[in-house]
């Protein structure tokens, strides 16, 4: 096969640029301080995104520039002068919701091509007609389409077709959601979304302050708005042969170790399915890596047109085992790694490193050492440190904890390892 679907994964800063690329997407999205859906993320400076751009594309991955609020006017000046400048950064594509955002970077930056996003809510081949029309050359459909009329779309609209495939779901319609405006001044459509969705509620009768009923479900449903999270990793297949030309993952806003777990299991599944179509299977670790990470469990969305499938979590249930992220490869030497620390890590822990490829590997730190030389048996978070390991590593491979490992001593273990190289005193 020579045309092989993209995995799009988010690159909500210059970090996560990075971890991406490492896990092997094949294509990044991520966007500048202002006119996104993602203004919590952290984002790109034009400097920034400069060297994003150039880093992906020296590994063969193309970076997609989100511009995809609705603006207001006082707005529209501010937007033009941004296109001006991307149109000179020249990312792969732009993504746009807005007709005048649309129109104004057909005229700003028209050698750039145009992706429509799920915001526009692109649910028949007529919109995806209507959009090329105008110039666009991928659609992304909206969230609330089953994969059989997602293939309509890609039968019929003319256009590339893109589709979220994991991650959090919206409970209101492809996003249009006011919640967050209402009870916080956050406007979700602006960027500023609070996510109050994800809030626990309860009901308090007027006269009874503090005291708190559950909020119960009959026949009839509940007003709880939870909903699960997006997982499409057992149908790879359907997705694939679907005629999907992009497999786009969610997350602008979530933190590496979600985005490396995720990107690197969708990729392993994608080459494997390539490898031998006919004899293609779901590994079971491939679902073990993804229940590793945070989650509201786990659903189809409207794929398949279950009702169970997009009804709400109401446990708030986290399912499978967590791994708490300890830290990040930035530079190897033989077995010593430097290490940037973002949970703290003792000498004689058991830990896993997620590689690019295989799965993650059982390591035990060894010896700790401070930037400046210093033997230490403990690494606390946003520090630097060097770690001797017992396996080969590269930059970027993150180290984590499952919960069994916690603080302490390996079994058996009379005494933590401690430090092998000379002290002050």
């Amino acid at each position: 096969m020579t045309n092989r679907v993209e995995l799009l994964a988010p690159a909500g800063n210059p970090e996560k640029l990075e971890i991406a690329v490492h896990y092997g997407a094949d294509a990044v999205y991520l966007a500048g301080k202002a006119f996104s859906l993602r203004n919590f993320s952290g984002n790109f400076t034009l400097d920034e995104m400069r060297d994003g751009i150039r880093h992906a594309h020296a590994h063969g991955v193309k970076v997609y520039v989100a511009c995809n609020v609705y603006a207001r006017n006082d707005e529209m000046d501010g937007v033009r002068d941004y296109l001006a400048e991307l149109a000179q950064i020249k990312p792969d594509a732009l993504i746009v919701a807005d007709p005048a955002i649309f129109a104004a970077a057909r005229e700003l930056a028209p050698e750039i091509p145009l992706h429509i996003s799920t915001q526009s809510n692109t649910t028949s081949w007529g919109t995806a007609r209507f959009w090329k029309s105008l110039g666009a050359t991928r659609i992304n459909v909206a969230r609330e389409l089953p994969l059989t009329e997602i293939e309509g779309v890609v039968k019929h609209g003319g256009v590339e077709v893109e589709a979220f495939i994991h991650g959090a779901m919206c409970i209101s319609y492809s996003g249009r959601c006011l919640l967050s405006s209402y009870l916080t001044n956050r406007d979700s459509n602006r960027g500023a979304c609070s996510h109050p969705c994800r809030w626990k509620y309860s009901v308090v009768e007027e006269m009874r302050p503090g005291h708190y009923h559950p909020i119960m479900e009959d026949e009839r449903g509940s007003y709880i708005f939870n909903s699960k999270d997006l997982c499409m990793i057992d149908h790879i297949p359907a997705l694939i042969e679907g005629g999907i030309a992009s497999l786009k993952i969610e997350g602008r806003m979530k933190g590496i170790n979600y985005l490396a777990s995720v990107v690197k299991t969708y990729r392993e599944a994608i080459d494997a399915y390539y490898d031998a179509p006919a004899h293609y299977k779901t590994r079971p670790e491939w679902n073990e890596e993804l229940s590793r990470i945070n989650s509201r469990e786990y659903s189809t969305g409207f794929f398949f047109g279950y009702e169970k499938e997009t009804t709400p979590n109401y446990e708030d249930t986290r399912p499978g085992t967590i791994h708490r992220f300890a830290g990040k490869i930035v530079a190897v030497d033989g077995r010593t790694v430097t290490l940037h620390v973002r949970n703290k890590i003792i000498s004689g822990q058991e830990v896993e490193i997620l590689t690019r490829k295989g799965p993650a590997t059982i390591d035990t730190i060894g010896t700790i050492q401070s930037i400046k030389g210093e033997c230490q048996e403990v690494a606390q978070p946003n520090t630097t440190v060097t770690v001797t390991l017992n396996g080969d590593y590269a930059p970027n491979d993150l180290l984590r904890i499952a919960e069994e490992s916690t603080y302490g001593r390996l079994p058996g273990a009379s005494r933590l390892p401690g430090c092998a190289c000379k002290t002050d005193g």
